[in-house]
């Protein structure tokens, strides 16, 4: 065998060992988020929680905002051959029957016939606002997720680099192995930090554009029964 293909073995045999060294050392997130230390454990829980608080609070206003505008569009037909009928007790069952802010803010009007007519428009106006308040539930935690977790994952960044830095100072040869753990600490905590935020955010403008849907067709419901309340003065 030639010098050539001695050397040609060789080199080849060490970039094998070299590939497999490094798919050896390789590390998945999990083990990266394992082997932190106490303070970066402590910055990606937070922020697993925060993730997992976010998750829930966009599934459940989701949910009670979808149900909320699922009302028939024949209610307010429905409503009104009642009134015009003289049956406001059938009027006020259909109502109890649904379970829509809608329906609560017209049983209040139909509660309060007989009265005038800004006193039945103020009543109305009472209910559509505890609606939406009930509605608005959590929609400002989850906004208030969205604005800290990259601030948390920027913690977690410093602190990472602060372990860097500290390993540099009382190691004798500084390789890039010193370095990687707290380099890797901190880019986990920055990605997860807006990974998390990047869901809240768009869980929140989900929920903000289903809620003014809700929004549009209470207030629409309210003028529909002022008008039903006005027509036979017409």
């Amino acid at each position: 065998m030639t010098l050539n293909a001695l050397l040609t073995s060789f080199f080849f045999l060490q970039m094998v060992t070299n590939t497999d060294t490094a798919a050896t050392e390789s590390k998945s997130l999990f083990d990266i988020i394992l082997g932190s230390s106490t303070s970066g454990l402590i910055v990606m829980t937070v922020l697993l929680l925060l993730s997992i608080v976010a998750v829930y609070i966009i599934i459940e206003r989701y949910l009670t905002l979808t149900r909320a505008a699922q009302v028939d569009h024949n209610f307010m037909n429905s409503i009104r051959a009642s009134v015009e009928s003289g049956n406001l007790q059938a009027a006020k069952a259909l109502c109890q029957s649904v379970d829509a802010p809608m329906a609560r803010m017209v049983e209040k009007g139909l509660d309060r016939i007989g009265k005038p007519l800004d006193d039945i428009n103020k009543a109305i106006e009472n209910v559509g606002n505890l609606e939406l308040l009930k509605l608005e539930k959590n929609l400002s935690t989850l906004a208030s997720i969205s604005g800290i977790a990259p601030m948390i994952g920027l913690l977690g960044t410093v602190i990472g680099l602060i372990i860097s830095f500290q390993d540099m100072s009382s190691a004798t040869n500084i390789t890039p192995q010193v370095l990687s753990n707290g380099i890797y600490h901190a880019l986990t905590a920055t990605a997860m930090g807006l990974f998390v935020s990047i869901i809240a955010m768009a869980g929140f403008n989900l929920l903000v554009t289903n809620l003014d849907k809700v929004i549009f067709k209470m207030e629409n419901t309210a003028v529909q029964f002022m008008d039903l309340l006005q027509e036979p003065s017409r």
